[in-house]
Formats: structure tokens, sequence, C-alpha cells
């Protein structure tokens, strides 16, 4: 099968023959309109908005899609509730807008309604499940008001203590006086959701080259090196934007990033027994904060979050402290008739928010001019401008990256004066998207299409084609060396580290990868991916 088959979104696919060729046109060549550092959510995302104006694109990144924090959220497509509770009025109307697009418009595949049930156990108090009912209302309030249907969303509801141990067994009984069910988008990959974003820009004529590190940016291009050979070269625009997301201050001077550390634990499903909803944890002694409690549909269940500063060097891959840990699996057994043990966690990962670091006083510090909680400082993107015309997107989150990515491409075409409209990409589907009824029609598992869309049929005749494709690369997570093959051939997965942690997400949990790794490695030896070429 061609890299550029039918069976996939003509001209989406992504392999290591489209790079090289790319790659060699780009540096060096012909000035484009406009070049993105940064292929996360939010380049991805401005690959996609300028390109879609009718702009030449070339968008680069170090490592490869979604490599950076957009892996590593709770996959959760905020309506913006938090927001809305903090004062936050335009970044909540923001976020429910944007989940609406995501579900209705742009990736209905993608993302879906997820039921939480908010357990009322002695731990949460009579006012404070008011407060959190009053809450749910309000957001219901923020879909009405982004025009969000109740079709997608369901309304918010009461749950009496039976309902709410049938939702979630593992509670512990004693005490349990009700629930509170609410609901939100959840994604069903943010990895994917990247991937995707990418391959739709790629479709529409973006060059998407990852493994090049972006070296020096000036206002009218960058100095790279392909990290596949060690050349180096210039790439020319008109236009650069960085969204670079944590490590955007260490190519653009006068940006200063407050990383915050976000931690999930990672556990077998059958640990928590049957879950038909996620769950709301309140923390002790917040009034605004929980720990989540999210089945993901593969076996495994997520839990988390913190939200703690970093300080110093920010790592390519954070580690997950034993304190996260310990914090998560405390508040988890506040609720549980069994408390889950260390030894029942086989995976963590954590991920860095890009948050704009600001003055005490713009940023809600004390008179004292102490500095805010990183939990408390806004999630409102911010686009700025360098004296030489370099244009940085950071801040915001997974949910309003679609509207960043807006708001950058803005300022780049005014400051440039490049010949573009409004952006279309509020109702430009991705890649895979296709109406409810269409996708319900897709002849492939239900697991497949909320992965690939209208696609799945295609990855699904990979293994029909040969079986040997379809079995589980590894027992208790159903991903199938179809989904390698498929990862090489149309997503630019160039090693078996993409194909594991970022397409297939399998490395999630160490001893899946270490099952399932020399079986991707064999897939990928046998020629799936054409070898990559030099810079020049």
């Amino acid at each position: 099968m061609s890299p550029h088959s039918p069976e996939a979104v003509p001209g989406s696919s992504l392999s290591a023959g489209r790079r090289a060729r790319e790659l060699a046109a780009t540096v060096g060549g012909d000035a484009v309109d406009v070049l993105v550092v940064g292929l996360g959510a939010t380049g991805a995302g401005v690959a996609l908005d300028a390109v879609a104006r009718g702009l030449t694109v070339a968008a680069v990144d170090a490592h490869d899609l979604a490599f950076g924090t957009s892996r590593w959220s709770s996959k959760l497509i905020h309506g913006g509730l938090r927001y809305l509770a903090s004062g936050h009025l335009d970044v909540a109307h923001e976020s429910a807008v944007e989940r609406g697009v995501l579900m209705e418009r742009t990736a209905p595949h993608l993302v879906h309604a997820q039921p939480f049930v908010l357990p009322l156990t002695p731990l949460v108090s009579r006012p404070q499940a008011a407060l959190a009912w009053a809450g749910f209302r309000a957001g219901d309030t923020l879909r009405l008001a982004a025009r969000t249907a109740r079709a997608t969303l369901p309304a918010p509801r009461r749950l009496s203590a039976v309902e709410t141990r049938h939702l979630a067994p593992a509670l512990r009984a004693e005490g349990v006086r009700g629930g509170l069910l609410s609901w939100d988008g959840r994604l069903s990959d943010d990895a994917r959701l990247v991937t995707a974003v990418a391959r739709t820009a790629a479709a529409h004529g973006a060059r998407i080259l990852t493994r090049v590190r972006a070296l020096e940016l000036t206002g009218t291009g960058a100095r790279v090196r392909d990290e596949l050979t060690g050349e180096e070269g210039e790439i020319h625009a008109r236009a650069v934007i960085n969204a670079t997301g944590v490590w955007a201050g260490g190519l653009v001077d006068g940006i200063r990033i407050r990383p915050s550390r976000g931690t999930h634990l990672v556990l077998r499903a059958e640990r928590l027994g049957p879950l038909s909803a996620g769950l709301h944890i309140p923390i002790p002694g917040e009034t605004n904060r929980f720990v989540l409690v999210l089945p993901q549909g593969d076996g495994r269940v997520y839990v988390g979050l913190t939200d703690e500063p970093v300080d110093g060097p920010v790592p390519d891959v954070p580690e997950v402290p034993e304190t996260d840990i310990g914090f998560l699996l405390d508040v988890l057994g506040s609720v549980l008739d069994e408390p889950v043990r260390r030894e029942d966690v086989v995976g963590a990962f954590a991920g860095l928010r890009p948050l704009l670091d600001m003055s005490p006083e713009d940023a809600g510090g004390s008179a004292r001019g102490s500095a805010p909680r990183t939990s408390d400082i806004s999630r409102r993107h911010a686009v700025l401008t360098s004296a030489d015309g370099v244009v940085t997107v950071v801040g915001g989150k997974l949910t309003t990256y679609r509207r960043m990515a807006e708001d950058a491409v803005d300022a780049a075409v005014a400051a440039r004066s490049l010949g573009a409209g409004p952006s279309p990409t509020a109702r430009l589907p991705l890649v895979g998207a296709a109406s409810p009824r269409a996708l319900a029609a897709v002849r492939a598992p239900r697991r497949l299409v909320r992965r690939y869309g209208v696609e799945a049929a295609a990855v699904h005749a990979l293994g029909v084609a040969e079986p040997a494709l379809a079995t589980p690369l590894v027992p208790g997570c159903p991903a199938t060396g179809a989904e390698v093959v498929w990862a090489v051939r149309h997503e630019g997965a160039l090693d078996a580290d993409d194909v594991l942690d970022r397409r297939t997400r399998v490395g999630v949990v160490p001893e899946d990868r270490g099952g399932a790794e020399a079986e991707v490695r064999a897939l990928l030896d046998r020629g799936l991916r054409s070898s990559p070429r030099s810079l020049h």
C-alpha cells in the first residue's frame, strides 16, 4: 500500500518519505508565509489555521507530534466550570464554546460526553454539596450559552445512594448519602487529537516536519537541525510563530513561563471494578479542587491530577515524584471500600502546564507580594510579539487550542501584512470526523471508530487482510499490529517510541511497553517506512 493510499483522507498521510521530500524543499528553499515551531495541540492548530486561510506553512518540532504537554492531559475537554468558579467568565465561556466546536463539528469521533459522579460522603458537608450542585447547574448554563445541544451533553442531576453505588461499586458504602451526576467532554486520546489536527493541516498543504529542531528564531525564519542526520540549515518565512509551550522562553527573550506539574496515576481497570462513570473526589481542605478517576476504555483507569509548581530546567519528559503518587492515593483512598496500594499503580505520567509568569499584582498575589499558587493562575492564553517580530502563544489549555491558534495567526497576519482572511477552523472537520449517523455506520469495532473515525474501516481492514495484525500487541491492552502499520504509513511515526508512546499509548504502562516493543520493532523493520533522507 502506498503512503498516499485512498484509504486515508487524500493528502493527509504523513510518512518518512513525505517528511524527507518536504524537508528538502523547505530548508534553504523559498520562504513560506508562516513557520510554526512546536507540534503540540496549539502548534498543530496554528499550522491548520494558517494553511486553511490560504497561507503557505511549514511546521517543525524537535521531537514528534504531541511529544510534550499535549499527550499528558486528563483527556478532558472542559466546559469551563472551574474558571467560572474562580471568576474568569471570559475563559469559562471560551472553554464552553470550544468544547461544543470539538464535540459537534470538528472532532465528534474523538470527543464524547463523559459522565462524572461526585459521591456525597461524610467528607462532603451539606454546604459543600450545595455549592457543588450550584456549580454543576452553572456549568449547564455555560453549555446553553455556548449553544451546545442537550443531546450532546445531558443535564446534571442528583443521585440516590443506590444509584451512586451502582455507577461506582468500588465506593465505600458506609455514609454515602447520594451523589451528583455531571457531564463534560472527554477525548479518546489527546495525542490522537494532535495527530488528527496535524494530518488535516497536511491535507491542506502544510509541511509537517518532525525531528527538526529550531536552534534560533528571528522574525524572518529559523536556523534548524535535522535530528535524524545532524545537518543544519535555514528555513525562511514571512512570519514565525513560537508554539513550544513550556519551552517557549528558550527560543524568544522576555518570555517567562511558570510550569505547573500535573501528575496522573495509571491503574488496571479491574482494580476498581466496573465504573460506568468517572469520579470527582473532593480534595480535603479545598473548595474547588478534585481528584478525578477517569476510566479509559482500554483496560486502564487514570487518577489525577496534581497542580505543583516546577522550578529549574524544563525536562523533555517530566518525572513523577513519589509525593505526587502518595497524595493521589490518599485522596482516592478516602472514598474507596478498599484503598489502592502503591503496588497497584502500574504507571504514572506528568505534564507541565505552560502558565505565563506574571507579577504578583497581575496574577492576584497578596499585598506582601507573594506569588499565587499555580492552581490559582488564570488559564487565559496570551499572544506576544517580540521586538524582531516573532509571535509567541503561551498559556491556555488543551480545550482552547483552536482559539489560541486563531489568535496567534491573527497576530502574525496583522504584524506581517499577510494576505489572509478570517479563520475557518471552527467549522473545519478534522481527519476522521463525520456525523454521528455516519460514524455509527462505519464497519469497524467501536474502539477503532472512537480513535480513527471514518478511517477506522481502513485500519480494521489491515487486520482482516493479515489476521496476525488484528491480535493485540500485549494481553490486556487492545492496540493491535494494524494500528502500528497505520501509524507508520499515515501518521508520521518514525520509530517504536512514536508508536508506543504517542500513536497507541501502550507505553503509558512500562510493563505493557516492554511486552509490545519487540513486535512493534519487527513491524517497523519489515520496511513499512522509507529511509529518511538528509536535509540537502
